[in-house]
């Protein structure tokens, strides 16, 4: 627990960069706020169709009694706006990181720049950004399939699906909003998710706060710098942990003198 506590502590790090870099934060703001309402418009409209929606895949309960009819078809709708809200914060993350590039890769300089060192400056294309978020969308689509499959178990199905949703959303927004920091030092993919990997409860208690943050009406727009800043923080504290060192010779995730 102590782990995951820290890893929610790297989000409230992150939101503590509005005192020390106001105008830059603000800038973040700007993308947040053009693909949440695109997305808060698609939520809004399955919400309202969601009875509908919830009938239109349940006919067999058709002949059913009322009381049952109601559970599986209560169950169902659940299920569809537990997966869609999966759905909605991986796109929202990719979506945003991909509009908002220039924005963000300023904040997780200027966060490097306070948190002592060099910057490092490894090529972060804009086609290699638009690579990561759709394997982010895809990632998270396969998420909301199993939790909305989850969400149809009656009773318990709601509660534990939206456990899972919110669970395997956050390990996929940490993976995600890391990847700036650490791509930056020369550190592929599969060594990126090795080091999540060793410390799982920290990535997972930073993705999951940044998740339920992302969930407050207009939170994920007011969270989504701080989670670029709180991100660069937990990738520089995985970096720095004991044993942190490459296959290539990285010692703390930057690439030693001779490395290609």
């Amino acid at each position: 627990m102590r782990e995951f506590a820290a890893g929610m502590a790297m989000l409230g790090r992150g939101f503590g960069f509005w005192r020390r870099r106001g105008g830059l934060m603000a800038l973040g703001l700007i993308p947040a706020a053009l693909v949440g309402i695109v997305l808060l418009g698609a939520v809004v409209a399955l919400a309202l169709h969601l009875p509908v929606l919830a009938e239109a895949i349940t006919p067999f309960a058709d002949g059913w009694p009322g009381l049952w009819v109601t559970v599986i078809r209560i169950a169902a709708g659940t299920a569809m706006l537990g997966a869609a809200l999966v759905i909605v914060a991986v796109s929202f993350t990719a979506l945003t990181l991909v509009v908002g590039e220039p924005f963000y890769d300023r904040i997780w300089r200027g966060v490097e720049r306070d948190s002592g060192g060099d910057v490092p400056d490894a090529a972060y294309s804009f086609w290699r950004g638009v690579g990561d978020a759709l394997s982010l969308v895809a990632r998270g689509v396969a998420v909301a399939i199993a939790a909305g499959l989850v969400g149809l178990v009656p009773l318990v199905g709601g509660l534990l699906g939206t456990v899972l949703g919110v669970t395997l959303t956050g390990w996929l927004l940490a993976d995600e909003l890391t990847s700036r920091a650490l791509s930056a030092r020369g550190i592929p993919s599969h060594e990126r998710r090795m080091l999540l990997r060793r410390h799982r409860a920290r990535a997972l208690g930073f993705g999951v706060a940044t998740q339920l943050c992302f969930l407050v009406p207009l939170g994920a727009v007011a969270t989504m710098p701080a989670a670029v800043a709180g991100s660069t923080l937990l990738a520089r504290s995985v970096l720095e942990a004991p044993g942190a060192v490459g296959a290539a010779g990285r010692v703390g995730g930057v690439a030693e003198p001779g490395d290609s």
